[in-house]
């Protein structure tokens, strides 16, 4: 059997008229296809009707598409007053709440309404594809579809295929989603899909590490927009997608995978939503918005550098010659010594371990230690970490120091792996356990992860970048020193490293 999602005349319909399914409904029009749109509140589906006509009038204003392209995209769409308006639907997507109850009956609805060949979709971002469609008389045509919010401008769609969807219904919901503008990408029904489950290696893993009192939320945004290029920090994110949401579906991917450690959730995140922190919708989360701005701390003035000499570890060659590099070129007064002298500030530059395990490695003196961050370079940001007994003003002439050229400068307290370290490599190895998983292919998942998350790399790509051996040391080191499971390297990324080849390298 096979259905041609470029068919003239093919009817797309769509159940739920909300913010999903609204966006759903616009794209399949501006893709040429006929559209019957149903929610049970027919206030809503005239409501989304409206959002429609105005948002294409005005990117017809925008010069974005024609006048008459957008008038012709809106009469495309038809609202139903009843769902047995689907029958003559080539394919039907269902975008209503994340109820799995309410879910399994509307497509029981809908198998009593369409014809055999009809392909039924779930626009489900976090409940198993296979699980909905179970109890359908033919589980072989219902497949996953998730598009992300907003879906006009969100170019990636996930196309999810169940334990029991017929492989021709994937590819036509591949080029369903093609048609409509989006960038489909293809995964097995696995706990959160791509991008929903790579996304916990950013937000869940600061969360904890917030929980764990190194540094401010404000201090990691930095650190994470500056130092690692993302668009957004990670707790700007959380108060944009709401606690009551994030936190949510991080606990239903984690208990969906039976409490693997990878996506444990924050105890401190479900307290914060208890208490109605949720972020921007209630003007209160990790900041706190007035009139919609976000009100954020401003960033102290660094200290001055006070010309004391500047010794500086070898442990890592490479780092630490460029560290040298660094200061040498701010001025500082370097030694070249086997060791420091009595008053020198240490610097030293580890990969996955806190800054006092290094200071005892290398019997260096912790009061005066101070470990630098390497990882994503020293261009925008520098991360600084002390141990728990680093002198205050070893810290500040640290701070003053690498700070003098107008670079800002965080520093944190001690932590096992820099922020960036933890999380880059969180990212990376949750990636390798779905490409590990044969979930999806290397290139899909960081497809996906770029184009849903917005992140500077999807996970092979920050491999890649960062090198998989460096990874690789900072999953080991952080493992070796915390026994937390949630560390440990998955064999994908392992085998790749000790290789010397690239994350993206599939199995011959």
């Amino acid at each position: 059997m096979s259905l041609d999602p470029n068919q003239e005349g093919l009817v797309v319909g769509v159940v739920g008229a909300g913010a999903m399914g609204r966006g759903i409904a616009q794209v399949a029009a501006m893709g040429g296809c006929a559209v019957k749109l149903y929610d049970a509140n027919g206030k809503s589906s005239l409501e989304a009707l409206a959002q429609i006509n105005g948002l294409l009038a005005r990117a017809a204003d925008k010069g974005r598409m024609s006048a008459e392209e957008a008038e012709a995209a809106v009469a495309r769409i038809e609202i139903l007053a009843d769902i047995s308006g689907f029958a003559p639907c080539g394919v039907v997507i269902e975008a209503v709440i994340e109820d799995i109850g309410i879910k399994r009956q509307v497509f029981a609805a809908l198998e009593g309404t369409v014809g055999a060949e009809t392909v039924l979709a779930t626009n489900t971002s976090s409940l198993s594809v296979t699980t909905i469609a179970a109890q359908c008389a033919n589980p072989e045509r219902v497949a996953g579809l998730h598009f992300f919010n907003p879906v006009p401008v969100m170019k990636l769609v996930e196309v999810v295929a169940g334990v029991r969807t017929a492989p021709w219904v994937a590819e036509f919901l591949t080029g369903l989603g093609a048609r409509m503008g989006r960038v489909p990408v293809n995964v097995a029904d696995v706990p959160g899909f791509l991008v929903n489950q790579v996304g916990r290696g950013y937000t869940i893993e600061a969360a904890h590490m917030l929980g764990e009192g190194i540094a401010e939320p404000v201090d990691f945004d930095r650190i994470f927009r500056d130092a690692a290029g993302f668009r957004m920090g990670p707790f700007e994110l959380l108060d944009l997608t709401a606690l009551d949401v994030t936190h949510p579906a991080t606990e239903a991917i984690y208990s969906q995978y039976f409490d693997e450690p990878r996506y444990r959730p924050s105890s401190m995140m479900k307290t914060r939503m208890d208490a109605g922190l949720l972020g921007r919708k209630t003007k209160q989360g990790y900041y706190v918005y007035d009139g919609g701005t976000q009100q954020v701390p401003e960033e102290p003035a660094a200290p001055r550098y006070d010309g004391r000499p500047v010794w500086i570890s070898t442990a890592e060659p490479k780092d630490g010659a460029a560290l040298n590099n660094l200061v040498r070129a701010l001025g500082g007064e370097l030694e070249a010594s086997d060791r420091p002298s009595a008053e020198a500030l240490i610097l030293v530059t580890p990969l996955g371990k806190d800054a006092t395990t290094t200071a005892m490695g290398e019997d260096l003196d912790a009061r005066r230690t101070v470990a630098v961050d390497m990882l994503c370079g020293l261009e925008r940001r520098r991360t600084l970490m002390t141990t728990p007994i680093t002198r205050p003003e070893f810290a500040a002439v640290a701070h003053g120091l690498l700070a003098s050229d107008g670079t800002p400068a965080t520093v944190i307290r001690d932590s096992v792996g820099f922020p960036s370290q933890r999380i880059i490599a969180m990212i990376v190895n949750i990636g390798c356990a779905i490409a590990q998983s044969g979930a999806a292919t290397p290139d899909d998942i960081d497809k996906a992860v770029q184009l849903g998350l917005n992140y500077p790399h999807g996970p092979f790509g920050f491999g890649d970048t960062y090198g998989p051996a460096r990874i690789l040391a900072i999953l080991e080191a952080m493992y070796d020193l915390t026994g937390d499971p949630r560390y440990r390297p998955t064999p994908w990324l392992r085998r790749r490293a000790q290789l010397g080849v690239s994350l993206l390298t599939e199995e011959s």
